[in-house]
């Protein structure tokens, strides 16, 4: 992929500040309670969050490739870190294409200068990856809709600003329709939130938020009523794809510092390096990073052009996270005994990546999704049937 000049120059920008400031506190940064809210200013001022939003926000306008750029580029320094980029151009073009202007302008501008953090409120406890079978409920009450009911595996759950909610207003048996999109800001009264305690991503933190008849003005309903489920789905293709380079970024970081290690460490004579058996495998792996990376940014120059891309994105979405953590998993046993340890970072980006694997939609249904492009929705459902 080649980038133009000025989108060299930011990713020039984020890389410096992800390998000279994010790189050196990674693992520190797991024992920490949360997002350093400072940090996040000092990234919003760089121009690293939300780089494709309007700059009416304080974005910058640009393309969905450059966003990926900033994503893989922000993962190598720190994987969590990198969510702050990736969650500000999901969340921002949701409340860019469907809030009100004025509540867009709030939330958004807040969004880019890192003074916010905005959660997506779309799992349920009986929900999983089947986002039409909601039950948290929108009451309309005057000017107000009424919210009651769970979310569970929320990313950010206790320290997100404002959630964008997925809420049933129509009927319970109505499926995807019927389901309305809320921004809703998390300092309301009536609403309580958990934080689960996790293998990875500690300082993103996971967890449920209830609500307990939470009073929305209805002004803060994205898009019309019974159209969230919509709203949603469009989001997905794009952060899909980015979550594969996010992965795909930490996992370069372990295999640069290996091929770095096999360099310097002697076994009978000679460098490590110098046996096939030690870098065949890195290179096997060095190779699928390189085949994901470009099919992730042929993903985003399709989204880009306005091309159908559904298919893609699964595809990045399923191979990415799957990939870097096997990636990083041979980098381990490449380390031998220094790799069993705690003291070097392979072991936390191999957690952290394992979480892509599970959230924003398994590989089975990843793959579902490509069959139905590919084969179409009916040929895949006469399949299933048949097995049974």
């Amino acid at each position: 992929m080649l980038l133009n000049e000025d989108q060299i120059a930011l990713r020039d920008v984020a890389r410096r500040f992800a390998r000279e400031k994010l790189k050196p506190r990674y693992q520190a940064r797991e024992a920490e309670s949360g997002f350093d809210r400072g940090l996040m200013k000092e990234i919003g001022a760089l121009g690293l969050i939300g780089v494709d939003l309007p700059e009416e926000y304080g974005g910058l306008g640009l393309s969905g490739v450059t966003s990926g750029v900033i994503t893989e580029e922000m993962a190598y320094g720190d994987f969590n870190i990198s969510y702050l980029q990736l969650l500000g151009s999901l969340m921002g073009a949701i409340v860019h294409r469907n809030a009100n202007p004025e509540l867009a302008r709030h939330w958004n501008s807040r969004l880019v200068a890192g003074e916010a953090i905005i959660g997506l409120g779309l799992t349920e406890p009986r929900g999983g990856s089947d986002a039409a079978n909601l039950q948290l409920k929108a009451k309309r009450d005057g000017k107000h809709f009424v919210l009651s009911g769970e979310k569970t595996s929320i990313t950010f759950a206790d320290q997100c600003d404002a959630m964008i909610l997925f809420a049933r207003t129509g009927a319970a048996d109505a499926g995807a329709r019927g389901i309305s999109a809320f921004l809703v800001p998390m300092d309301l009264p009536g609403i309580q939130r958990t934080r689960f305690n996790d293998v990875g991503s500690k300082i993103i933190g996971r967890g449920s938020v209830f609500f307990d008849e939470v009073r929305v003005p209805a002004e803060n309903m994205m898009g019309a009523e019974g159209k969230g489920f919509t709203q949603v789905m469009q989001g997905f293709d794009f952060s899909r794809i980015l979550i594969a380079l996010q992965c795909l970024g930490a996992a370069q970081a372990s295999i640069d510092e290996t091929w770095a290690y096999v360099k310097e460490r002697q076994a009978m004579g000679a460098p490590l390096v110098q046996y096939q058996g030690v870098s065949f495998p890195i290179v096997e792996f060095e190779t699928l990073i390189a085949a994901c990376r470009q099919l992730s940014y042929h993903a985003l120059a399709l989204r880009d052009a306005g091309q159908p891309h559904t298919a893609e994105a699964a595809m990045v979405k399923w191979m990415g996270p799957k990939t870097s953590f096997d990636a990083i998993h041979q980098c381990i046993l490449t380390f031998g005994h220094y790799g069993w340890s705690m003291d070097l970072p392979h072991q936390q980006r191999l957690r952290d990546v394992m979480g892509l694997e599970i959230g924003d939609g398994t590989a089975q249904v990843m793959k579902l999704i490509v069959a139905r492009e590919r084969a179409g929705r009916m040929a895949v459902q006469y399949a299933a049937e048949n097995r049974k």
